[in-house]
């Protein structure tokens, strides 16, 4: 019996499509790590490299767009209406160092349970995917804390950006 709880409180055509393409992606991500395994290859330490070289890029571009590494221009070009609706996301304070947010819901946890993952291999999978969020946070010069989370169980993620110096 599972301990997560990741059920969406808003659901429609649009949503469920946008959710089903991020889940498919992180289907892709524990079926190549899955198939890593069966052959020996010890696969988290390289997951999270390059997940995280996937973050410093995404960051990189951001910063660019945004033409800032205030968090607000993080907040701008990443957490935008769409996928706030998509995360079911409860943005709780955004300032040029200090970004906030909760997330309500999650599609790769969806993805990751719908494949028949273990609630420990979740979690895993899930501080993989984060290593994606922490490059996006080190190319704005700060730190992702990650306090609760869907895939340890709660019935939310914080998700919170910190200026580190």
């Amino acid at each position: 019996m599972t301990r997560i709880k990741n059920r969406p409180k808003h659901s429609n055509k649009l949503l469920n499509a946008i959710r089903g393409l991020l889940g498919h992606r992180a289907a892709w991500l524990y079926l190549l790590l899955d198939e890593a395994q069966k052959r020996g290859v010890e696969t988290e330490e390289f997951a999270k490299s390059a997940i995280m070289r996937c973050g410093c890029f995404q960051g990189k571009q951001m910063t660019d767009t945004a033409g800032t590494q205030s968090l607000r221009g993080l907040r701008k070009t990443l957490f935008t209406l769409p996928a706030r609706l998509v995360f079911e996301m409860k943005l709780l304070a955004c300032d040029d160092d200090r970004l906030d947010i909760d997330f309500h819901y999650c599609p790769l946890v969806a993805a990751w349970q719908e494949q028949g993952a273990s609630d420990e291999q979740i979690a895993v999978l899930c501080d993989i995917a984060m290593q994606g969020d922490r490059g996006i946070a080190s190319s704005f010069g700060c730190e992702l804390v990650l306090g609760e989370t869907i895939a340890n169980g709660h019935d939310k993620c914080e998700v919170r950006f910190r200026r580190t110096g």
